[in-house]
């Protein structure tokens, strides 16, 4: 995974305001291009970690046959008789 720094790397010149020193400085679209690469880079990074989540969890599913066959009974935390809260 790249730092944020790499994107902007390329695009970076030195310019000079008037009696200063040169300052690092990135063109609006360079910065609007690094942003979009940053963001494809993200959604890539995101579809390659839910892949292997996935991956990971088939192979540590429990098998359908060594579930019980009737789930268990679910009983109310609270009794019938109690009003709604509101």
């Amino acid at each position: 995974m790249k730092n944020p720094v790499d994107y902007l790397a390329s695009h970076v010149f030195e310019a000079r305001r008037p009696r200063r020193e040169l300052q690092p400085v990135v063109a609006y679209a360079d910065a609007v291009q690094a942003v979009s690469q940053a963001l494809a880079d993200a959604e890539k990074y995101r579809y390659l970690l839910m892949r292997a989540l996935r991956h990971h969890a088939d192979e540590f599913a429990v098998p359908a046959a060594t579930l019980p066959a009737s789930p268990a009974r679910v009983l109310p935390l609270y009794p019938e008789g109690l009003p709604m809260a509101a």
